[in-house]
């Protein structure tokens, strides 16, 4: 007959492990003082000696505040709830889901959410925001410098929330940079869409594009501004200072914000695009086979 499993280890998980360290390293601490003052150490049952266990406690990230708070309570992962894909289905493609602090995201959440471009904002940092305001994760090269800096006034002045990602001055940098820090600003919910501003706007579309998460697309006018997000469920805008006077550039950024993400046919061939970048990123690298010298 196969004994019925012990309750109490069935339910022990990997957060139980450093209360079970703490425990043990307790019992062995009170062992020594006992010895220390003369007395017989009791035995207990279960336990060995001479075995000294330690362990260093996971480090506090703030990537969120339910992340925060399940480092630094390892019981919490049990107690908190939980957003499951299900829990997605009415939010409309490209649009925010509201995450309470604790709550878990499990991982079919995450890749429904990667899907459809829906994004995840802590409780607290929603809250705190105007219906209609949309955080904006702003940088530039050195080529888009000045415009970038007018940009982030004409987001103040539309009430929205510009975080500027740099740089700070206009000496010589790479745009691949900017454009990435913002992109993943973006994907990871740190803000709501992106502006990249460089000499053309094509170089940063194509190095946001690499970040997943990011749809980034480089804009000329209100035209292609609303096509973009409208039909292509845009979150990064890319422009060229080269190209834009202000006026123009202020337009384009105005009717990107103002334009809401389509559904129908517009959100299944998006749908389309992130599935094939779920499956190049979990396609193994190939090697390259092409050899110019031939």
């Amino acid at each position: 007959m196969t004994p019925e499993p012990d309750p109490r280890r069935a339910s022990l998980g990997p957060d139980d492990v450093p209360v079970i360290a703490r425990r043990a390293a307790q019992r062995a601490l009170a062992r020594d003082g006992e010895r220390a003052a003369g007395a017989a150490p009791a035995p207990v049952a279960g336990t060995v000696t001479g075995v000294h266990a330690a362990f260093t406690p996971e480090p506090v990230h703030a990537r969120t505040d339910g992340a925060a708070y399940e480092n630094a309570n390892p019981r919490a992962r049990a107690d908190r709830a939980v957003v499951s894909a299900d829990a997605l289905a009415k939010v409309p493609d490209g649009g925010r889901y509201v995450v309470e602090p604790g709550a878990r995201i499990t991982p079919l959440a995450e890749d429904e959410a990667h899907r459809r471009g829906i994004r995840f904002v802590a409780g607290a940092a929603a809250q705190l925001l105007p219906a209609g305001t949309l955080r904006v994760a702003v940088a530039s090269d050195h080529g888009g410098f000045v415009l970038k800096g007018q940009l982030v006034l004409l987001l103040r002045e539309l009430g929205h929330v510009a975080q500027d990602l740099g740089p700070a001055t206009d000496a010589a940098c790479d745009y691949p940079d900017f454009a990435r820090a913002v992109a993943e600003a973006v994907a990871a919910g740190r803000a709501d869409v992106g502006v990249v501003v460089d000499g053309a706007g094509i170089g940063s579309a194509m190095a946001a594009n690499k970040v997943p998460g990011a749809l980034a697309a480089n804009c000329w006018d209100e035209r292609t501004a609303k096509n973009a997000r409208e039909h292509n469920h845009a979150n990064v805008l890319t422009l060229g200072a080269g190209h834009l006077a202000l006026p123009a550039a202020r337009a384009v950024v105005a009717a990107f914000l103002a334009t809401p993400v389509g559904g129908d046919r517009h959100a299944r061939r998006v749908a389309k695009i992130r599935a094939l970048e779920q499956e190049f990123a979990r396609a193994p690298r190939r090697a390259d086979t092409f050899d110019p010298t031939r």
